[in-house]
C-alpha cells in the first residue's frame, strides 16, 4: 500500500451543530463515541465534503449550515500525504446555499477550478447505516454507490455523469414539449451516446478491477466474497464490441426510441437504468435474499476491497468513514475489521454510542468523545 494520506487538522465553522470546532488528528484509526444526536455523523459528513458531491447524506448545502447562523458554513482540513502537506477549504457564503453551485473550494489558499481538484490530494470512502438496505433497495441507490466507487479511482467520472444528466434532461424536455426537431434531438442524442458509453465503460472497468480485488479476500473469512456484475443493455454491448461501435448503437437506439420515450415522458434506455448485481459467493445466493447480517458483512467486504483498490490505483490511501459499523458486527468480525484497517494503512473514522465496542483498539487509535457541539479526548 502507498504512504498514508490522512487529515491532521479539521476545522468546522457553522456546520450542522458545530458553531466552531478545531481538531488535531493523528494517523490511523479515530474512534468517535457519544450519544445519539451528539454530532458524530455530522463530523463524518464534514469530511465527506472534502470530495466532490453533496457528501454522505446528500443534503442540500443550505441544510448543512448551522441553524441560527448566517446561512453559510466553512470546512478546513490540513492533509498529510505522499506529496506533502496541503490545505483544503470548502463551504458556502451566507445566502449562497440555495443553489448547488454555491459551494466553493480553495486549495492552499487559491480558488480551485472545480471540486474535482480535491481528488488530486485525497479520496474519501464511506459506509453508513443508510446503506444497509443497499441490496434489496432500489437500483438508483446501487448506481449511486457504484458511481462513488468509480469516482474514487477515476476523477473524470463525476463530470461525465453530470454531462449525461444535463443532456438527458434536455432530451426529456423536448419529449414532454412534443418537439419534432430532429436536428436538436440528433445533437443531444450524440452527446448522450458519447457520455453514456464512457460512463458504462468506466463502471465496467471498476467492476472488473474490484472483482479481482475481492478474489483476494479469504474464501471463508469474516467478510464473505461477493460476485459482482453489471446489468444493462449498454454494459452488455460494451462487453462484446468496441466503444465507438457501442456509441453508434446507443445513438441509433435513442433515435429509434423517440416515440416510445415520448409516450413515457422520459428516456427509457441508458446508463441511468443500469444496475449493480451482487451475489453472496459462498452461499451462491443473491445478496438481497441474504440475512441482514450477511448483507452487512458483504458490504463491508466490498468497501474494504475497494479501499485497497483505491490505494493501488491512485497512490492515495483513502480516508474511510465508517458510521456505526461496529454495532452490527459480532466481536470476531469487529476484530477482523480493525486488523484489516491497520493492514490497509488507512485513516479510518469510526463512530459508535459505546466506546467499549472499540476497546481492542486501545493504544492503537485516537479516542474522542462527541458531546453536542464539542469534541474532546475520551476519558
Amino acid at each position: 500500500m502507498p504512504e498514508q494520506t490522512h487529515i491532521s487538522k479539521l476545522t468546522l465553522t457553522n456546520f450542522r451543530n458545530y458553531a466552531g470546532l478545531s481538531l488535531e488528528l493523528g494517523p490511523g484509526a479515530v474512534v468517535l463515541s457519544g450519544d445519539n444526536g451528539a454530532g458524530k455523523t455530522n463530523l463524518l459528513e464534514a469530511i465527506s465534503l472534502l470530495t466532490p458531491g453533496r457528501g454522505l447524506r446528500r443534503a442540500p448545502y443550505a441544510d448543512v449550515a448551522r441553524e441560527g447562523g448566517d446561512g453559510g458554513f466553512a470546512l478546513h482540513a490540513r492533509i498529510e500525504g505522499p506529496e506533502g502537506q496541503v490545505e483544503i477549504g470548502t463551504g458556502i457564503a451566507g445566502g449562497d446555499g440555495a443553489g448547488e453551485g454555491g459551494r466553493r473550494v480553495r486549495i492552499n489558499g487559491a480558488p480551485a477550478k472545480s471540486a474535482e481538484d480535491m481528488l488530486e490530494w485525497l479520496r474519501v470512502v464511506w459506509l453508513t447505516p443508510a446503506m444497509d438496505g443497499l441490496f434489496p433497495g432500489p437500483a438508483a441507490d446501487r448506481r449511486r454507490f457504484l458511481d462513488r466507487l468509480v469516482l474514487a479511482i477515476d476523477p473524470s467520472h463525476g463530470q461525465r455523469a453530470l454531462d449525461y444528466e444535463k443532456a438527458m434532461r434536455g432530451r426529456n424536455r423536448l419529449l414532454t414539449e412534443g418537439s419534432r426537431d430532429s436536428d436538436w434531438f440528433d445533437a443531444i442524442e450524440t452527446q448522450m451516446a458519447e457520455t453514456g458509453v464512457a460512463i458504462a465503460a468506466a463502471r465496467a472497468e471498476l467492476v472488473r478491477l474490484l472483482a479481482a480485488m475481492i478474489d483476494k479476500l479469504p474464501g471463508s473469512g469474516p467478510f464473505p466474497q461477493a460476485d459482482i456484475s453489471l446489468s444493462g443493455e449498454l454494459e452488455s454491448e460494451i462487453a462484446v464490441a468496441p466503444a465507438v461501435d457501442v456509441e453508434e448503437w446507443f445513438r441509433a437506439a435513442l433515435a429509434n426510441g423517440r416515440e416510445r420515450d415520448r409516450a413515457a415522458g422520459r428516456t427509457l434506455d441508458g446508463p441511468h437504468r443500469s444496475d449493480l448485481v451482487v451475489r453472496h459467493r459462498p452461499k451462491s445466493m443473491p445478496a438481497e435474499l441474504c440475512s441482514t447480517g450477511e448483507q452487512k458483512a458483504l458490504l463491508v467486504g466490498i468497501v474494504l476491497s475497494h479501499a485497497r483498490l483505491t490505494g493501488e490505483m491512485s497512490g492515495l490511501t483513502p480516508i474511510l468513514l465508517l458510521d456505526e459499523v461496529a454495532a452490527h458486527l459480532d466481536s470476531g468480525r469487529r476484530a477482523a475489521l480493525f486488523s484489516i484497517l491497520e493492514e490497509l494503512n488507512c485513516q479510518a473514522f469510526m463512530t459508535g454510542t459505546d466506546a467499549a465496542l472499540f476497546s481492542s483498539l486501545a493504544g492503537r487509535a485516537q479516542f474522542l468523545t462527541v458531546d453536542h457541539g464539542s469534541v474532546g479526548p475520551t476519558g
